[in-house]
């Protein structure tokens, strides 16, 4: 449910609800359309009359410009194709060097150099083909996040296949920049949602938290479909899980995930079904989700219970085959 082609009609709905009255009405406006090949939808409290609606489809352009696997003409695409003849841009560079940093806090668990076997095990740009070990283990030859080399002035050093993948962290940081961005216009009061990855602050119309929900672990979206639900103040929400992104092989029934251990080369098989993570920015909260399916259920635990900034959520299969929850101390007072 990650990085998809933005379509190129977008379908816009914008509603204003209102709340006070006379000069000082204030109004709750709902952005929402297609993008990164899910949904957005951005509620935030402006004057009557104030909407950012083409501010916000200008980031996201800008971003799919910058950033998507899909778009040939991306930053992205060029420099996975070596075709990339001047520096980096500053979405990709801002992004490449949160994810190098982010890779050294997790020991390679993310790592967004792991973008050849991402193609090779088919979740990628490209399609799959016929997998044995030993096309894994020759495709991990140029996978390590240590290979990229990045100078402040944007310039940088690829080895010869390199290829990154940005999908567990480009969603988290299109969410963070329309977030600067409605700071910039002294916008108190949000919630922005980018293909389920959020960020909140301030208050609703009710003066009182934004309530999200956390979706329950399942391949269908079910009628009673949130896991839990809790208040999110002033933080961002971000949820990994293998649940609906996977294939199953024919001839043996194996299920695919599409989360790949970057050590092995392999998707992940492990009883941790999904990983939601509270941190202050969308972009960690993203790349530290995705970081812990990689981990595991014990080593993912350990890591959120010793990283002060973040708070967790796990929903696990037990040992009954029931699902099971693990939760930080402070996520559980975030709970509804």
């Amino acid at each position: 449910m990650k990085w998809m082609r933005l379509l190129s009609l977008w379908v816009i709905i914008s509603v204003l609800v209102s709340c006070g009255n006379g000069e000082n009405e204030m109004f709750l406006r709902i952005n929402k359309g297609p993008a990164q090949g899910s949904t957005y939808s951005i509620s935030y409290q402006v004057p009557t009359g104030v909407d950012y609606q083409r501010s916000i489809d200008s980031i996201l352009f800008d971003i799919d410009r910058s950033l998507s696997a899909w778009n040939p003409k991306s930053t992205l695409s060029k420099f996975n194709k070596g075709e990339l003849d001047s520096t980096l841009d500053a979405h990709f560079m801002h992004t490449m060097v949160r994810s190098k940093a982010i890779a050294r806090e997790t020991d390679g668990a993310f790592d967004m150099t792991i973008g050849p076997i991402v193609n090779l095990w088919g979740f990628g740009a490209e399609n799959r083909s016929e997998i044995d070990s030993a096309m894994v283990d020759s495709t991990l030859t140029v996978v390590g996040w240590q290979k990229l080399q990045i100078e402040k002035s944007g310039r940088y050093v690829r080895p010869d296949g390199l290829k990154v993948d940005v999908n567990a962290i480009a969603q988290g940081y299109t969410v963070d920049v329309i977030a600067n961005f409605l700071d910039s216009k002294n916008v108190t009061d949000y919630l922005i949602e980018v293909g389920g990855e959020m960020r909140a602050r301030g208050v609703n119309l009710r003066g009182e938290p934004w309530v999200v929900g956390i979706d329950k672990p399942s391949e269908e979206i079910q009628q009673e479909r949130f896991q839990v639900i809790i208040g999110l103040d002033s933080a961002s929400l971000a949820t990994s899980g293998n649940y609906r992104k996977f294939w199953v092989d024919e001839e043996t029934g194996v299920k695919y995930s599409h989360t790949i251990d970057p050590s092995t080369g392999y998707p992940v098989r492990d009883r941790l079904l999904s990983v939601s993570i509270i941190a202050a920015d969308c972009e960690r909260a993203d790349a530290i989700a995705t970081a812990c399916m990689v981990m595991g259920l014990d080593k993912a635990r350990r890591f959120v219970e010793n990283t002060d900034d973040i708070e967790g959520y796990f929903v696990y299969s037990g040992l009954s085959g029931e699902w099971e929850v693990w939760r930080s101390a402070g996520f559980q007072k975030m709970e509804k």
